[in-house]
């Protein structure tokens, strides 16, 4: 597998391959709202070079317009059916950003990259309220390698099916606070992914970066523990995945060592 994946905290990865970049959920602030930035620096202006940006859903720690803002002009901007609609802020970005909306099922082109939305079992909606006109989505992005990249998403039964082989696996598992709704992946459920879709590699990521300001003290195991009790979890339900937990900004080659 000739891929590369970094790791800059919370949703935000880099996956290069065939040359390529390209960039997930880009979160790039201190601060966002009630969360602070507890681990890892702010990315370095470099994270925000992309040939293709994608964005899972419209919660505002994965479609963060300012982020977004940093993208050089031209940047393919891949974003769930919809999302102009209920963010007026992306039709203001497609003025200088190549904006497209896809649904689950449907490939985009980037470079010699195929990007496939794939379905996703979380609130897509932008606001705690009101009515969800763009579904959230994961994606899998295949060249030399078949890279998942999950966004958010709960764990549902035609998971493998609708994801289909991968070789790596970028799965949340755990939050920005200490309660994980429906829609989630914590450690113990990402494993249950990781054991059905049996790719080669995984990189837990969506942890150990923001969390709500006054909430140090608030069961802080949830915020620090997450990615090693994944490598427990998923080294007893799948056994035959190499796990990588990354620390921010580091960078891994799946299957490099292999």
């Amino acid at each position: 597998m000739a891929v590369e994946v970094t790791w800059w905290g919370h949703a935000t990865c880099t996956v290069h391959d065939s040359g390529t970049r390209v960039l997930t959920d880009p979160l790039f602030a201190r601060r966002l709202a009630h969360l602070r930035r507890r681990r890892g620096a702010v990315p370095p202006d470099g994270a925000a070079r992309a040939d293709a940006v994608l964005v899972s859903h419209l919660h505002s720690d994965h479609l963060h317009l300012p982020s977004l803002a940093r993208l050089a002009e031209g940047t393919r901007l891949v974003v769930p059916r919809g999302a102009p609609r209920a963010v007026p802020g992306l039709r203001r970005l497609a003025r200088r950003l190549r904006l497209t909306e896809v649904a689950a099922g449907e490939e985009v082109k980037v470079g010699p990259l195929v990007v496939r939305a794939v379905p996703a079992r979380h609130d897509g909606r932008r606001l705690p309220m009101g009515r969800e006109v763009a579904r959230a989505l994961g994606y899998v992005v295949t060249g030399e390698a078949r890279t998942y990249f999950a966004g958010d998403t709960g764990l549902f039964d035609a998971m493998a099916a609708e994801v289909g082989p991968v070789d790596v696996a970028l799965l949340p598992v755990g939050g920005w606070g200490p309660f994980l709704g429906h829609g989630h992946l914590d450690a113990r459920r990402a494993a249950e992914a990781l054991a059905a879709l049996r790719p080669s590699a995984a990189v837990p990521v969506h942890y150990g970066t923001y969390w709500p300001i006054g909430m140090d003290g608030v069961r802080p195991h949830e915020f620090h523990s997450p990615g090693e009790e994944f490598v427990r979890h998923a080294a007893r339900l799948a056994p035959g995945v190499a796990v990588h937990k990354l620390e921010h900004g580091q960078c891994v080659r799946p299957g490099a060592s292999r």
